[in-house]
């Protein structure tokens, strides 16, 4: 019997003919002589393309006219050392000198951090980057608050000229034992202009001093433009000379200034009068007053700004990061801002330099009981009812120091000079009309968009 596994003695000498063949013919045509799946199995493979690094924030270069006070700049540096390899490289300083770089195409600056307002000359000129789809990236693990993107896109459907980078405003301080004088009946959250006067009128007859104070030699101007011509006339230029304008001019002059520490004309910073008690009842930025806040907050108290017949006039002040057409280092300067808008870095910016967010999920359950007081006080006066927001002025680029001065010109001449309020307002509407002319500025809130240069109605 033949053993089951055994090849028959004839087909076994063809197999071994048919090795034999095989092997002489490897010698000359080896590629050929193999099947197509033998070839791939000892073809060289190619070896594969090195990822390419993420880009670093820190290759960026930064300029910033925002938290470049002098007692700001280390804190902001100290915040952002962890942004990339070796922390982010900024420049602080003023938006004129910033602008003129960019719009020279002087290709110096990867991301600018500066005011909503800073922005339209760039944008006028195609020299900003369109951020739209780095916000679509970054909305990814984060939500921006959408009035905070809507002042990016400047009046266009889909052209982003800034991310939101940070947001603030001004409010009123008090200290406490001026709570004692608050006129009966008011409540210090929901108060009126007239029930502001009442109450430093109060404080000056209780105390025998004037207690209320305003920052004559710092942020004065925006206390005019965002806070008193809104509150009286629903507008900033387009009612610079309206019959609301003029009534309002009378109550600065006739009520509130009378109660007013003249020392104010020196003040650039209210929380360094209410710590020394020079001022009990203060205006200002939240960033000029989180110092006594900070220092002493179970002397102070926080509330919003008070609302006129018109309503409650208030000025949101928005920071945003543009990236300028010319970066040189661009995919750096997108790295920079995705640091910059992260929730916990925006948490950082909120608890030590005062800047409010403008994302959602930032940690404020343990903030410092000096910025936790602001917070209240600021989300009160973004949710009042009766709120007209008056965005800080836009479109006049190196000339916006103008704008600030025919503000305070109409003050000063009125409530200082005792000039006539309709003559003067007439005569700095005149010079508010041609400062709208010669740079092209529309209009912007509170006062209604519309094409060309904004428009100073005739008085009345």
């Amino acid at each position: 019997m033949k053993h089951r596994g055994a090849l028959p003695a004839r087909l076994l000498a063809i197999v071994m003919a048919l090795a034999l063949v095989a092997a002489a013919c490897s010698d000359d045509d080896t590629d050929a002589s193999r099947p197509a799946a033998d070839t791939a199995a000892v073809t060289e493979q190619p070896e594969p393309e090195p990822e390419p690094a993420a880009p670093d924030a820190s290759d960026a270069s930064m300029a910033t006219t925002q938290m470049a006070a002098v007692e700001e700049q280390p804190i902001l540096l100290d915040i952002t050392s962890a942004a990339g390899s070796s922390g982010l490289d900024i420049t602080f300083g003023e938006e004129g000198p910033f602008l003129d770089q960019i719009l020279a195409g002087a290709g110096q600056i990867d991301v600018l951090g500066a005011l909503h307002g800073s922005f339209p000359p760039l944008a006028r000129e195609n020299a900003l980057t369109n951020l739209a789809d780095l916000l679509d990236d970054l909305s990814a693990d984060r939500s921006f608050a959408p009035s905070m993107v809507s002042a990016g896109l400047l009046g266009t459907a889909d052209n982003l000229a800034f991310v939101p980078w940070a947001q603030a405003t001004y409010i009123m301080a008090a200290n406490r034992q001026a709570l004692d004088y608050v006129p009966a009946g008011v409540d210090i959250d929901n108060m009126t202009w007239d029930d502001l006067a009442d109450w430093c009128q109060a404080l000056l007859d209780g105390e025998g001093r004037p207690l209320c104070g305003l920052p004559r030699a710092g942020l004065f101007h925006r206390f005019l433009e965002g806070y008193m011509w809104p509150s009286y006339t629903g507008g900033m230029v387009s009612q610079f000379r309206s019959d609301g304008a003029e009534a309002m001019m009378a109550f600065l002059r006739d009520d509130l200034s009378p109660t007013l520490n003249p020392e104010g004309i020196n003040w650039d910073f209210m929380q360094e009068p209410l710590l020394s008690g020079e001022a009990w009842v203060a205006f200002d930025h939240v960033a000029r007053l989180i110092e006594a806040f900070e220092t002493e907050p179970e002397t102070f108290a926080a509330f919003p700004t008070p609302s006129g017949p018109v309503g409650r006039g208030f000025m949101p002040v928005i920071v945003g990061l543009g990236i300028p057409a010319d970066a040189p280092n661009p995919e750096a300067a997108a790295a920079a801002i995705e640091y910059l808008t992260r929730p916990d870095v925006q948490s950082q910016v909120l608890a030590q330099l005062a800047f409010f967010p403008v994302v959602e999920g930032v940690d404020t359950s343990s903030l410092p009981e000096g910025v936790a007081i602001e917070a209240e006080a600021v989300e009160k006066l973004l949710n009042a009812p009766d709120g007209i927001p008056a965005l800080l002025p836009v479109g006049l680029g190196e000339r916006g120091g103008e704008i600030n001065q025919i503000f305070r010109n109409a003050f000063d001449r009125i409530v200082d000079g005792g000039e006539d309020i309709a003559t003067v307002l007439d005569e700095e509407g005149d010079a508010l009309q041609a400062l709208m002319n010669e740079t092209g500025a529309p209009c912007w809130d509170p006062d209604p968009a519309g094409d060309g240069p904004c428009v100073v109605e005739p008085a009345g």
